[in-house]
């Protein structure tokens, strides 16, 4: 058995980009809510009976969202072209050096029906 463990969050931005299709709307300043989660995968440990202690992972992506929330993404330091695929990336960066694992990085946004997963190896 394997269990995955996980957690969410929200940040509210703003963001252009540049697209083939809808290239007006997109190209103007526009803003959405996005939703993120992180999930890590392993065994309980034997002795707290935790893959992770949920405190730890929610201090750490704490962190990130204050790196994103509130934010014109497109001069978030680190973060390409504000694409959810590029979300990803900047989380699973942004955890580096946390000693977190991740297994999966999702990124979406429930009013418009998008969403990426990043499947970490």
């Amino acid at each position: 058995m394997r269990f995955e463990i996980s957690q969410r969050f929200f940040f509210d931005a703003a963001h252009t980009l540049r697209r083939e299709l809808e290239t007006e709307q997109s190209a103007r300043i526009h803003g959405h809510t996005y939703n993120a989660e992180v999930a890590v995968q392993g065994q309980p440990d034997p002795q707290t009976g935790m893959v992770i202690d949920l405190g730890v992972l929610r201090r750490e992506l704490a962190l990130v969202r204050e790196r994103l929330d509130h934010q014109f993404l497109d001069t978030v330091p680190g973060l390409k072209a504000p694409t959810l695929e590029n979300l990803c990336m900047f989380i699973h960066g942004a955890l580096q050096g946390s000693g977190l694992l991740p297994s999966r990085i999702s990124v979406w946004r429930d009013g418009i029906g998008d969403r990426c997963d990043l499947h970490v190896r």
